[in-house]
């Protein structure tokens, strides 16, 4: 059961491959990752937080614009495969980390092409900005239950 808020984390690192980060340095810094978590000593350090939060926040500011690139090009999945592993390994307990990697790092891919299609169409139909503001909230929101969930797990 534990290493599914490392799935759940992939997932968001398939619509926003910053925000893994943030949500995982944040709890890492404010010690509310689970007890016995994966996570590298670095994810607590307050400058990795504070630059996870502006690199996350700088991908929710580009995702809006016109030339943004697609999230299934070779760069962004390279981003989220790297981040879901990360944030994956980090909610994992210590002993499982390396199947919270993989576990994230998966379900990134998976989830990167699933919300690829399903924005393509709501682009179509509402456009880009209000479709991007909408898989913000989910992403950015997901993203914190995650973490809080997975805290009070292992509590």
């Amino acid at each position: 059961m534990a290493l599914i808020h490392s799935i759940l984390m992939g997932a968001v690192a398939g619509m926003r491959a910053m925000t893994p980060l943030a949500a995982v340095t944040n709890a890492a810094r404010t010690g509310t990752l689970p007890a016995d978590n994966g996570a590298p000593r670095l994810l607590s350090n307050p400058l990795a937080s504070a630059g996870m939060l502006a690199l996350a926040g700088g991908e929710l500011l580009g995702d809006k614009m016109k030339t943004a690139p697609d999230r299934i090009v070779p760069a962004g999945m390279v981003a989220r495969v790297a981040t879901g592993m990360i944030a994956g390994a980090a909610l994992a307990p210590h002993r499982q980390r390396g199947i919270g990697a993989l576990l994230g790092a998966g379900t990134a891919v998976g989830m990167a092409y699933l919300t690829f299609n399903l924005r393509m169409r709501a682009i179509a139909r509402y456009g880009q900005t209000p479709t991007g503001a909408v898989e913000d909230a989910i992403a950015v929101g997901s993203a914190a239950l995650i973490a809080r969930c997975a805290e009070r797990s292992n509590a």
